[in-house]
């Protein structure tokens, strides 16, 4: 069904482009050691992914393009864009989080 007399798609089936206000350029040691992170085979995966979208991201391709490429959410890319963008390498950091923290109780063993 068309929304106003069939003039218009839905707003659900538009197709927007979505163009970041978060324009990232990186100095030469940002470079450097984004690509580091990014080929490490020691890094947790969740520090890989965050490099990769930084470093696509200074590339100039959109959050949806990156999204695709990395086979993340589109919301994810960008939130670590963004605060790459406002606090640099030190965004990408783990912040602590809210709420009880985790406990793990030891187990017991059944035989």
């Amino acid at each position: 069904m068309w929304h106003l007399s069939g003039l218009l798609p839905p707003l659900w089936r538009r197709t927007v482009p979505r163009k970041s206000p978060y324009v990232i350029s990186l100095s030469r040691s940002e470079r450097d050691h984004l690509e580091a992170l990014a080929r490490s085979f020691s890094s947790s995966y969740r520090d890989i992914i965050r490099a990769k979208i930084v470093l696509y991201a200074a590339q100039g391709l959109d959050n949806d393009r990156i999204a695709a490429r990395l086979d993340t959410p589109r919301q994810i890319v960008s939130k670590w864009r963004k605060r790459f963008f406002e606090e640099r390498l030190a965004g990408l950091a783990e912040q602590p989080r809210g709420g009880r923290p985790a406990s793990f109780s030891p187990q017991r063993r059944r035989y």
